[in-house]
């Protein structure tokens, strides 16, 4: 495997902040690298880095001779008034060598990546995921061999991650992306690097998924700690020996003394370093303590938004201890849902009863609790210096370290802090409020890993009702007790796990495309002999299945959009839908006769 990308020894600092030191990696030519990190590592400055964007204090980056290599940021940037075309022209139009081309390529991509004849559609009427896919392709476009994502899932609801997920482990390039999301890091990633300070040397690589990351990294941890209580009991045997009378003090060389003072050194870092492990938010919501068997009960609700139905006749009961997980695609009314349990919003129909004297605390993925030109002291202590918290109080500056701010930060804005940072505020105010119900729309935005552990493990222990949406896998299928499933199309199913949601929605997409094999191999790269194919082939074969499911995914968006009244009342539109529709069935048709084909290649 050659090297696209080396970092020797890379070390970065803002002012008196060293954010990371003597850092070491590596981009192989088929690598999906996974970054990861406690928010205020560096991540972000790492790959900005790499990318060539901005530039290291100390060390070095060597690249491969004539890397192409494109960088996609958090945040989507889109000129004003675009659209997918031209955006991605605009892109291109910076390398004379595309010159005329420049639109037959973007057009190209943007098929390639589903967008079919929306080509022209403006860029702020698109969703979240497929602003994604836009920018994607404005970097696919250049034909890259490496792709640096910065948080590519941030804020895409499951089926957008689903699809990100899908392309990811379809890609020919090489690619290296930031990501607390622990699901998919588990299905992307072939290797893992961490950056923190509980590690020697700033990192901690790990070739593998998330699990075996995980595994690796516990190893190491209690083999660091261990060898701190080794270390600490020869800096006890110095001590008592360096504190003996005249006669031991005669008896004393110079090397014992400077070995001495070595293992104290020594001791002090690996205590720093075992003290990063434990350095998380200390996250802990506040229950009641009640116990009424129906703390919350909808029966016969409907709602519409827009003209859209977003759910219909839907009834709900939330009693101590159900953790309910809302799925859906974005626009599908989750939000919504939440609103009404909360009576901020009134259903057209059906009814809501709340228990008596009934608590609820609710986290909005908008913020709205944030007023962004208060400072950090006054959005953790609205009056005076002293929060009340479990019956105790505390004064701003323990409460704030808490949720891991430093003193020296309570006078900084609310606006000025970041999101990881926002998030935790939030937090913080909605855990001095004692509560029978948490409803909790995308918590997790932001947040870092060890973070997002901590919220599980406070609300695995919250004795009350949760119903919760995020689009984190990983902490939905950890906290759920049971789902609940919007289609977008004005209808919700219960279900008993997240894997269960996800079948249905594979066994629907099947049924709209019937005439494919009966049976699949679960895993390609197992399935599938290196012997028999050329190294191109046996990639095809292995990105087969994932193709094909993006496929069945995008027929199946366009046979429910051929049946929006909107779309049926506009012939035009209707006609252009039934021929993106055909075009995609199509699509599904020769991708299975493509398997059929590589799969008797591979039987020789």
């Amino acid at each position: 495997m050659s090297t696209l990308i080396s970092a020797n020894k890379i070390s970065k600092s803002y002012g008196p902040q060293v954010l990371f030191s003597g850092i070491d990696l590596r981009l192989g030519d088929d690598d999906r690298l996974g970054l990861i990190g406690p928010n205020g590592a560096g991540k972000s400055t790492l790959l900005k880095i790499l990318a060539g964007i901005e530039k290291a204090d100390e060390g070095e980056i060597v690249r491969q001779k004539g890397l192409r290599m494109r960088y996609v940021p958090q945040d989507d940037r889109f000129a004003e008034g675009a659209t997918p075309l031209s955006e991605v022209v605009r892109h291109l139009e910076g390398e004379h060598h595309y010159g005329a081309d420049a639109t037959t390529r973007a057009e190209i991509t943007l098929t390639k990546l589903g967008f079919g004849g929306d080509l022209e559609k403006p860029v702020d009427t698109l969703s979240g995921g497929w602003r994604k896919r836009l920018a994607i392709a404005c970097a696919l476009a250049h034909e890259p061999e490496a792709i640096l994502f910065d948080e590519p899932t941030n804020h895409l609801d499951l089926e957008g991650v689903l699809w990100l997920e899908g392309f990811m482990r379809q890609a020919r390039e090489s690619l290296i992306f930031i990501t607390h999301d622990r699901r998919f890091l588990e299905n992307t990633a072939t290797r893992i690097v961490e950056l923190s300070r509980a590690y020697p040397d700033g990192g901690f690589e790990v070739q593998g998924n998330y699990t075996e990351f995980v595994k690796r990294k516990d190893a190491f941890l209690d083999a660091q700690a261990a060898e701190q209580s080794a270390v600490a009991n020869k800096v006890r045997r110095d001590t008592a020996w360096l504190r003996q009378g005249i006669q031991g003090r005669q008896t004393r060389n110079k090397t014992q003394v400077r070995d001495a003072a070595a293992r104290r050194e020594e001791l002090s870092d690996l205590k720093g370093r075992n003290t990063a492990t434990a350095f998380t938010a200390g996250i802990d919501f506040q229950a009641t303590g009640r116990r009424t068997n129906k703390l919350l009960s909808i029966e016969g609700v409907s709602k519409t938004l827009g003209g859209k139905k977003l759910f219909e006749d839907l009834s709900l009961v939330l009693s101590p201890g159900k953790r309910l997980g809302l799925l859906g695609p974005n626009g599908a009314g989750k939000t919504t849902l939440l609103r009404i349990c909360a009576e901020t919003l009134a259903p057209d129909t059906g009814t809501i009863t709340h228990a008596d004297d009934l608590r609820i605390v609710t986290f909005s993925q908008l913020r709205e609790s944030l007023n962004q030109r208060d400072t950090l002291h006054e959005a953790l202590c609205p009056v005076g210096d002293r929060v009340e918290f479990g019956g105790n109080t505390m004064h701003v500056s323990g409460w704030a370290a808490r949720f891991l701010f430093k003193k020296g930060q309570l006078e900084t804005f609310v606006e000025n802090l970041s999101g990881g940072e926002q998030a935790r505020v939030c937090l913080a105010q909605l855990m001095l409020e004692p509560a029978d119900v948490l409803l909790l729309d995308e918590p997790t935005n932001d947040l870092d890993i060890p973070s997002l552990e901590a919220l599980e493990q406070t609300l695995l222990q919250f004795p009350g009702a949760i119903v919760l949406v995020t689009h984190d896998r990983f902490m939905l299928q950890r906290i759920a007790t049971e789902y609940l499933a919007l289609d977008g199309a004005g209808n919700a199913k219960a279900h008993s796990s997240y894997e269960q949601w996800e079948s249905a929605i594979r066994k629907r997409v099947k049924a709209s495309n019937p005439g494919k094999p009966a049976s699949k191999p679960q895993d390609g790269r197992a399935a599938t002999s290196s012997k028999k194919l050329s190294y191109k082939f046996q990639r095809e074969l292995d990105g087969m299945e994932e193709a094909i499911l993006l496929a069945e995914n995008e027929a199946e968006e366009l046979q429910a959009k051929s049946g929006d009244p909107a779309v049926l009342a506009d012939h035009v539109r209707l006609t252009e839908v039934c021929e993106q529709l055909g075009k995609a069935e199509a699509r599904v048709a020769d991708l299975y006769a493509r398997w059929t084909e590589l799969e008797a290649m591979k039987q020789g």
